[in-house]
């Protein structure tokens, strides 16, 4: 970490939950100090016994962080998979350019295809489908399939039916042996179960029923907690209210923005842009021929070791020196 990371994320708003909570934060800080207002007016005391009301705070909170695994779950579960595509792209890639046909035009459109998925599993997961939304997708494949891509019916399973068409030209031209054309087909499956993965992590979000309730509890604890503290720290109650609310309110929302890990509008979501971008770029580069190889020599093997053996000389004569002093 850098030596002013700790003040920076102290002190900063974006990736905070700050901003989503405020508007319940204050509701509830000035709702204590009507109520702390209200009760020293009337001198009304002992409403609510405060050591009793620290355990049901105990229980609170620990629902709370519950449901926090839960959606830290589902994030984590998702960047698993994400990895798992990034893995399969550059291995269905590198397959189909060392093994498959050698001509140019072939293994650009299939390059092309295999960056394709990552970029249109996005899209997906994000749930933009028009042609507006996707156009970054001509840059890839293409105007004409760009917009075919908007208006089919799965645009991921789309991209893989390309890409064992493809691959099935390729066979059959007798240009790519049938043991790597398996291998091939197996990554592309992996890759369709990879969105299959998203798309349920997506389509079944946390127990509604769950939600309700730890947020009914939520709003009843804060609700009654000036009552409680009322009689112990007068008129510092709103301030307590709001030191006790804000990680309370805090960790409630990072619950929530947790469970969808794709949506760009959610705190922390996967940077799916930036992924994608990077499978395509690492693609793309396998269009380049590699240099040819240089042999190796033993006489670069003997500098590797003559080097080696100069800080051992050195620590050598260190302890030498040391000792006979």
């Amino acid at each position: 970490m850098p030596r002013f990371e700790f003040w920076r994320e102290v002190f900063t708003l974006r990736g905070s939950a700050t901003p989503l909570i405020i508007g319940r934060l204050l509701g509830f800080t000035l709702f204590a100090a009507v109520v702390t207002a209200v009760m020293t007016y009337l001198g009304m005391t002992h409403i609510l016994a405060n050591s009793h009301y620290e355990y049901i705070g105990a229980v609170l909170a620990l629902l709370l962080v519950l449901r926090t695994n839960a959606g830290y779950d589902r994030w984590y579960e998702a960047r698993k998979v994400w990895g798992g595509i990034v893995n399969q792209s550059r291995n269905l890639g590198q397959i189909g350019v060392i093994y498959g046909p050698q001509d140019p035009q072939w293994r650009e459109s299939y390059l092309r295809w295999v960056a394709a998925f990552s970029a249109v599993c996005r899209h997906s997961l994000r749930k933009q489908f028009s042609f507006d939304e996707i156009k970054d997708l001509v840059k890839i494949v293409g105007r004409v399939e760009a917009e075919r891509l908007a208006n089919c019916n799965h645009m991921p399973m789309y991209v893989v039916r390309r890409i064992a068409e493809l691959l099935k030209q390729a066979v059959e031209d007798s240009q790519l042996d049938r043991f790597y054309f398996l291998k091939a087909e197996e990554e592309r499956a992996r890759l369709i179960d990879h969105i299959g993965m998203c798309e349920r992590i997506l389509a079944t979000p946390l127990a509604l029923a769950f939600s309700i309730k730890i947020r009914r509890f939520l709003f009843l604890y804060l609700t009654f907690l000036p009552l409680a503290l009322v009689d112990y720290v007068g008129a510092f109650t709103p301030l307590m209210t709001l030191l006790v609310a804000y990680p309370l309110l805090s960790l409630d929302q990072i619950g929530v923005e947790l469970q969808d890990p794709f949506s760009h509008r959610r705190l922390n979501h996967l940077p799916l842009g930036d992924i994608s971008t990077m499978i395509r770029n690492n693609l793309f580069a396998s269009l380049e021929d590699l240099p040819k190889m240089v042999p190796f020599e033993e006489r670069d093997m003997e500098i590797e070791i003559n080097e080696i053996r100069k800080p051992n000389t050195i620590r050598t004569f260190a302890v030498n020196s040391t000792l006979s002093s």
